[in-house]
């Protein structure tokens, strides 16, 4: 039988935290006994350079060890990413697609949407909700908790994704994070 992969790719710029974001699901899944695998993709890019992260979350052993070229999910934590990286690019069918965004019925939203009509799409201001329960607007964790609500818990949990906050931040830096994260699942837009 084979193995059902959950492949999860997250786009934003270099010092966005789109690798913690990748890091985080990789780690709530690991809690709930699952095989996982995070990674980035960039180069000797600058801070603030369009990069991908990714994550492969299954219940069973997997030995895939490549580049996410055909996502289940996309995580698009920097809208304005929209019209200058081809976010979709090997979608698979059916799939979803995440976005960060204060405004759903912007062009850049709205475009990607067009494009990909089988495709299901969220959004979620995340940026608004790290702003207010973190205090800066780095929406690695803020947007978390939107893939939950959307996914239905099956990749992973609340419980899960708060206690792989726990770990890895400090205490109240993590409470603030843990904030963000049930605002984004209460808040998120289908």
């Amino acid at each position: 039988m084979a193995t059902e992969i959950i492949d999860i790719r997250l786009h934003g710029r270099g010092g966005q935290g789109v690798m913690t974001s990748s890091y985080l699901i990789a780690e709530a899944a690991l809690l709930e006994d699952k095989y996982v695998h995070a990674f980035p993709s960039f180069g000797p890019e600058r801070s603030g350079a369009p990069i991908a992260a990714f994550a492969r979350v299954s219940e069973s052993r997997f030995y895939v060890k490549t580049e996410i070229y055909k996502p289940d999910i996309v995580i698009v934590q920097d809208p304005t990413l929209l019209g200058q990286v081809d976010v979709l690019s090997g979608l698979k069918e059916g799939g979803l697609v995440i976005i960060n965004t204060d405004d759903p019925n912007s062009e850049g939203v709205v475009n990607i949407k067009k494009s990909r009509s089988d495709a299901q799409f969220a959004t979620v201001d995340a940026t608004k909700i790290a702003a207010e329960e973190i205090g800066i607007k780095q929406t690695n964790t803020a947007i978390l908790g939107a893939l939950v609500n959307l996914t239905n818990s099956s990749i992973i949990t609340l419980d899960s994704i708060k206690k792989a906050i726990m770990a890895r931040f400090r205490e109240e830096p993590a409470k603030k994070n843990i904030n963000a994260v049930d605002r984004s699942f209460n808040e998120v837009s289908k």
